[in-house]
Parts: C-alpha cells; structure tokens; sequence
C-alpha cells in the first residue's frame, strides 16, 4: 500500500547520487516532515523485499553511525559493504566523515520534492545548499 509519506521517502532516497549519503532527519526534512527522522527509518525498514533497487543503504545517522537495526537481510555489515563499494570509506565501528560524504540537493533538486517555497529557502538555509 503506498502512502503520501512512504512515497516521499522513496523519491528523496532514490535521489542520493552513489558516493554520497543523508541522514534519516534530512530525508525527513526534505520530505517535509521534520522531526521525523525515525518515521523514515520505519518506512525504510517496512519496504523490505519491495523496491530492490532503492539505495536504503545511503541513509544512515546524522553523525555519520550506520545505526541500522537490520533484520534477516539487511544490516550494518551489508550496509558498511555497500558503501564501501561506492568508494565511502566506513570504519570498522561502522562510522563514516558526514562532512565529506553527506549529499545536499541543489536548490533545483530540493524543488523536485514539492516542498513549499518558504520551507525550502528554510532547508536552503539550514543546509547551506
């Protein structure tokens, strides 16, 4: 069953490029829910076996902590050893550099999402982008 959020949440996540990562709160921010870092992390979580092709693996805590939970087939070890197949150095306490790796959406890629006007200048601002 698809829902407005889950559909948010699978755009803004098949739209980090491969080398780069984001924070569960900014897939919440661009999805124009913040605060809702962990909703994004039940959503990632209930799309098991559906959307194989999304790069759950990008998303990971804001201070640089694969922090998933995992269950039978995805968990930081898979997450680490996708990462680090797209050149993401990750540490062996699962750890990476999010100033060097994190992915801020030009101002024209943030549009994409359908935010409002006022709250993306917010994220422009916020994030520098």
């Amino acid at each position: 069953m698809s829902s407005p959020i889950k559909d948010r949440v699978i755009k803004i996540v098949g739209s980090v490029p491969m080398g780069k990562v984001v924070s569960y709160g900014q897939v919440a921010a661009y999805a124009g829910l913040p605060r809702a870092a962990r909703e994004v992390g039940w959503t990632l979580n209930g799309l098991e076996g559906s959307h194989l092709d999304l790069p759950w693996w990008r998303v990971v805590n804001n201070k640089g902590f694969l922090s998933i939970r995992g269950n039978q087939t995805h968990d930081k070890e898979l997450q680490a050893k996708l990462l680090r197949a797209e050149k993401i150095e990750v540490s062996n306490d699962f750890e990476l550099d999010m100033k060097k790796y994190r992915y801020l959406p030009s101002a024209k890629d943030l549009k994409a999402f359908q935010l409002e006007e006022s709250y993306s200048k917010t994220l422009i601002e916020k994030y520098g982008i």
